[in-house]
């Protein structure tokens, strides 16, 4: 296995593009297990060095090893500036594309990578081995220092700055001025098919991703394999990844491939650029001296293309049948959404925000305590949220269900909610407020998609079913990070079971202290 840092250049800067794992599944408790040992170069960045930092395992489930999940102050303690902890877990049953970032206030807009997952030894993927793969990370670049325009929006109580650019690889391509010369170049030869492993790593934005002139085969998603369909465009929020199969059927030339955003929030200002890399056929014929082939321009939908992104999120299945949970155990209708916090007089945005280190109640309300017209015209008061630190505790081996339910309070977007800890089958969604006496028909019980991270649509709502079959502490939140620095976050505390191998392993000795 290699492991490597690399360093990209991008507006005179640099920054920390990531490391990609390859990585063998233990798919069976009789497979050989492997042991791999890496190491994360946060090298040639002074944001990273100067600051305390997480590294969060973005999907890996953590079978009783929650302490190695990394967010900070909820699993563990920052590795200090110049200190060092070593993460030790093991995969199981799990094989695809994944990611890791930091998991600390904003580093993670710099501070990620691929982590990759290939079938064990001696089994192969359930479609066609690609001639070659390529792992696409689509990214977000601020000309700026992050944790500085972060720490600007938590003082004035403002929404924070947005980017200055979206890139691939670390490269934000040649439609940006400053950056042609250094646009990611993806070589095939004509009639192969490659896997393209996409991830969304991008700090605050879903992004529309396509191949200018090509189809795109999905057959997994959040390292969970699908049913493949095809498509020429996928949409992506921040967390999510998207494994397409492409074919070079084309004339031998140039083409680009071009990510920009899905914008859903209304009124919000978001970054409008395009970023682009290059599919180049080897065979292309050479341009003249002193000229470039120009790629063919590739077709994108509208920023706000809701219609596009649900036809995209609801064409997904699971490759056969599914064990969906049933006879549900606990059922929960939680709100997702934004408010309004006023600030104390004489105190700025960031005292008010503080919570209590340390202290957590196991409260949290299985349903709103108050009931409302959620995507409607909601009163201005019950726009303010009530703030807290409260958990909601799950009994080992209890089957949940979760409606995850968008809100129109200050403004209504589609948001990308991840749980730690598990996989789960989004069973169904859909737009206005979850009604259970008609929607529950709609509920897919057969095939649905198992994803680590769900698209609640723009005022709208999503169902999603797993088994609390891990012990400990995961957080679930929306990942635009924006959002929970506001807040939009909870934790489930799943108690443990019967037996060393329903409880959660002791943390080691080196875990990192507050």
């Amino acid at each position: 296995m290699e492991a490597y840092c690399s360093i990209a250049k991008s507006f005179g800067s640099f920054h920390v593009l990531g490391l990609l794992l390859l990585l063998f599944a233990n798919a069976a408790a009789a497979a050989k297990t492997h042991y791999h040992d890496f190491v994360v170069c946060l090298c040639g960045s002074v944001l990273v060095l100067q600051k305390k930092k997480c590294a969060g395992w973005h999907g890996i489930r953590q079978m009783r090893t929650g302490w190695a999940d990394g967010p900070e102050f909820v699993t563990q303690c920052p590795i200090r500036p110049g200190g060092s902890y070593t993460y030790r877990f093991t995969i199981e049953g799990q094989e695809g594309t994944l990611w890791w970032h930091a998991h600390s206030s904003w580093l993670r807009a710099t501070v990620y990578g691929a982590l990759i997952i290939h079938p064990r030894e001696g089994s192969s993927y359930p479609f066609t081995k690609p001639k070659r793969q390529t792992p696409i990370l689509l990214g977000e670049w601020w000309d700026a220092n992050p944790i500085d325009v972060v720490r600007e929006a938590t003082r004035t109580g403002a929404a924070p700055n947005i980017s200055d650019a979206y890139t691939i690889n670390g490269q934000p391509g040649d439609l940006y001025n400053c950056s042609s010369k250094d646009t990611v170049i993806v070589p095939v030869d004509s009639g192969e098919t490659n896997l393209l492993r996409v991830v969304n790593s991008a700090l605050n934005q879903e992004l529309f991703f396509t191949v200018a002139n090509h189809k795109l085969t999905v057959v997994a998603a959040d390292a969970s394999y699908m049913k493949p369909f095809t498509t020429s465009v996928i949409m992506l929020g921040p967390g999510q990844t998207t494994d397409v199969l492409i074919t070079a059927d084309q004339p031998p030339a140039r083409y680009y491939i071009a990510a920009r955003a899905y914008a859903s929030a209304q009124g919000a200002t978001f970054d409008n650029t395009t970023t682009t890399a290059i599919l180049e056929y080897k065979s292309a014929p050479c341009p003249a001296k002193g000229k470039s082939l120009p790629p063919v321009q590739p077709s994108l939908p509208a920023y706000n293309d809701t219609a596009t992104a649900s036809a995209f999120t609801t064409s997904l299945r699971s490759p056969s049948k599914a064990e969906v949970p049933t006879d549900i155990d606990e059922n929960l209708f939680i709100t997702v959404g934004l408010g309004l916090n006023p600030c104390p007089p004489k105190a700025d945005h960031a005292t008010a925000k503080q919570g209590i280190p340390g202290v957590f109640t196991t409260d949290f309300p299985a349903a709103p305590p108050v009931k409302f017209d959620y995507t409607g015209n909601v009163s201005r008061s019950l726009w303010t949220p009530v703030q807290g630190t409260r958990l909601y505790k799950l009994k080992y081996g209890s089957k949940v269900q979760v409606v995850l339910q968008g809100t129109s309070i200050f403004t209504a977007e589609n948001h990308p909610i991840h749980l730690h800890g598990y996989d789960f089958y989004i069973v169904a969604e859909g737009f206005g407020n979850f009604d259970p006496k008609k929607d529950t028909s709609k509920f897919n019980l057969i095939d649905p998609p198992m994803r680590n991270t769900a698209s609640v649509p723009v005022r709208g709502w999503a169902v999603i079913r797993f088994v609390a079959d891990n012990p400990g502490v995961w957080l679930m939140h929306c990942h635009l990070d924006v959002h929970i620095t506001w807040g939009l976050a909870m934790a489930f505390l799943v108690e443990n079971g019967f037996g060393e191998l329903q409880s959660i392993s002791p943390p080691p000795t080196d875990l990192p202290v507050c």
